[in-house]
């Protein structure tokens, strides 16, 4: 299984091979996530983001087959042992188009939000979030890099590279 590679006191590295892998690596992540937590999704269409947020919210007890890509719906809210809020910024016109959904109820301290194409909208979102950039190395090898952006996302990091 992938391990994790110390970047900086702010960063985390690993490879999958496969989207086995990616799954893994999206469930382990899922665990260390509390309510509060957001976890900005940034990489290219096919980098495997929806399917990261697949296992996220399998973590969290949401049957995998609840979860698909809100593209033309926007939000997705997913009910487990904590809602799993999900969102895909990638058709918005503007980003002001995203504070227009509701910031409040996505980013609300009952539940954890995920948040596709997160790049787009970054001025949106909370000054702590766990920000995911997954880049395609294969058909089916990806990089996960991952950057705390403040105290609690640094919690999570800490935990992964234990």
């Amino acid at each position: 299984m992938p391990s994790w590679i110390r970047q900086n006191d702010n960063s985390l590295v690993c490879q999958v091979a496969d989207e086995a892998e990616t799954s893994f690596v999206g469930h382990q992540i899922g665990l260390m996530l509390n309510s509060g937590d957001v976890v900005a999704l940034i990489g290219d269409l096919g980098a495997g983001k929806t399917r990261f947020v697949k296992a996220v919210a399998q973590a969290w007890d949401v049957p995998e087959e609840e979860v698909n890509s809100p593209t033309f719906t926007l939000i997705q809210e997913y009910p487990g042992r904590v809602p799993i809020r999900h969102c895909d910024s990638y058709r918005l016109r503007s980003p002001e188009e995203f504070a227009d959904l509701g910031l409040d109820e996505l980013f609300a301290s009952d539940g954890i939000a995920l948040v596709e194409w997160a790049d787009r909208v970054e001025e949106y979102l909370p000054r702590d979030r766990l920000e995911i950039r997954i880049t395609i190395d294969s058909p089916t090898a990806r990089t996960f890099e991952l950057l705390a952006t403040g105290k609690r996302s640094r919690r999570i990091l800490s935990q992964l590279d234990r």
